[in-house]
């Protein structure tokens, strides 16, 4: 199937669910740059209170339309509904991407999907199969593509991870170690509304799940899990310090995640992460955080560096002045690119013909993107790991559609 350039086709509305870190530091940087490139026309933004829409209009001054409005609304009133006025005025089909917190990001999609745009989640796609199950029978029926960003499957090294054990040069899978962990700031101060509503497993951890599924193409079997709350309640949070969990693969491998989010905050960048896997014929060992690049300023002292993620650097281009780029960059890329294909395959055909042509896209991309059924998967182990630590660390299993079982 020939894809032609996805710059030929016209350029997207855009709109984004939610203001905190996240599309900060990434989602609007990405789709802004990609405004500059003629792949986005209006960019759109929701949130709950007009203050964060303030916020950021100064980070990113003229560049986007607010919901709700801060000349018009108080600004720390909560207003949980403003996407909906959005996603309803978002002229069709656009693009919406859910950067909510994760225990909000379904209403979100389903919201979208059913107003007839395509979607961008930030992972996990949700955090219950049953959720996940109504998302993919919602985007089902409309023909949307809903894609999850899980940046990881973006890094090279998962990627040469992924070709390497595709070649069949680890052999069969034996045992994985994953750790990812995250400076306290992020419950304590950016997450600190909602950190009991979510866990650095599901939050971080499920990264490496997924990478586990995206390197192998196994399937999890059953689950058990740890937790710690020991920091975090003395600071007024009902929620894990560290969570653990051993995940067996129906090949019988096993794969140990590591997580954490209460790392000190003198530590040398915001997250350790790394992955080990041991096959028949061969290993795989890499520190995503240690890519032999670190700075030290005066200003912050000692910095692992990772240029690999999401980084500015100054623009090639005369007229701009910085550029951002690295993997967590292009996982959004993807998914814009493809809704363009999707736009542009479809234009001027009927509703009825158009939803067919959408559907044979989806069922081409379906190996290759992380689209409901794959996500399927994180949600269905997160949710296993929240059973788990419920019942005294006992193994969860999963039927037949992934929903856990206590075994």
């Amino acid at each position: 199937m020939n894809f032609q350039p996805a710059s030929a086709a016209p350029p997207l509305q855009t709109l984004v669910v939610g203001g905190g870190m996240i599309t900060e530091e990434v989602v609007l940087p990405t789709i802004l740059q990609q405004k500059r490139l003629g792949k986005i026309a209006g960019v759109w933004i929701a949130s709950r209170r007009a203050a964060t829409i303030q916020r950021l209009q100064k980070i990113f001054p003229n560049e986007f339309q607010g919901f709700p409005d801060p000349a018009t609304t108080d600004s720390e009133a909560s207003h949980p509904e403003a996407f909906r006025e959005a996603v309803q005025l978002l002229p069709k089909p656009g693009l919406v991407i859910v950067a909510t917190p994760d225990h909000l990001h379904t209403p979100v999609i389903l919201a979208a999907v059913e107003a007839g745009h395509h979607v961008i989640v930030q992972k996990p796609l949700c955090l219950k199969v049953a959720e996940a199950h109504q998302i993919a029978d919602a985007a089902r029926a409309k023909a949307a593509y809903v894609l999850t960003d899980y940046h990881k499957r973006h890094d090279p090294a998962i990627r040469g991870a992924k070709y390497k054990f595709g070649q069949g040069e680890l052999g069969q899978m034996l045992h994985g170690h994953a750790w990812i962990e995250e400076r306290r700031e992020i419950p304590l101060k950016y997450f600190a509304n909602w950190c009991d509503k979510s866990s650095p497993f599901e939050y971080i951890g499920v990264h490496y799940v997924d990478a586990y599924h995206f390197i192998t193409g196994l399937k999890p079997r059953r689950v058990a899990a740890f937790g710690q709350k020991k920091l975090l309640p003395k600071h007024g949070k009902d929620a894990f310090d560290a969570v653990q969990a051993v995940v067996e693969w129906e090949d019988g491998s096993v794969l140990w995640v590591q997580t954490s989010w209460v790392c000190s905050e003198h530590n040398s960048a915001l997250t350790n992460q790394g992955l080990q896997l041991l096959g028949t014929d061969g290993e795989y060992w890499a520190d995503h955080k240690a890519r032999n690049c670190h700075f030290v300023t005066q200003k912050s002292g000692y910095e692992d560096y990772n240029p690999n993620f999401f980084k500015t650097f100054d623009s090639w281009d005369p007229a701009e002045a910085i550029d951002v780029t690295g993997y967590g960059y292009l996982s959004i890329v993807q998914g814009i690119d493809d809704v363009i294909h999707l736009v542009r395959e479809t234009a001027g055909l009927a509703e009825a013909d158009a939803s067919r042509r959408r559907q044979e896209l989806l069922k081409w991309w379906e190996p290759k993107r992380a689209s409901p059924s794959q996500a399927l998967l994180g949600t269905a182990v997160n949710e296993a790991v929240r059973l788990s630590l419920a019942n005294n660390n006992k193994y969860v299993g999963f039927d037949a559609k992934m929903f856990p079982q206590l075994l």
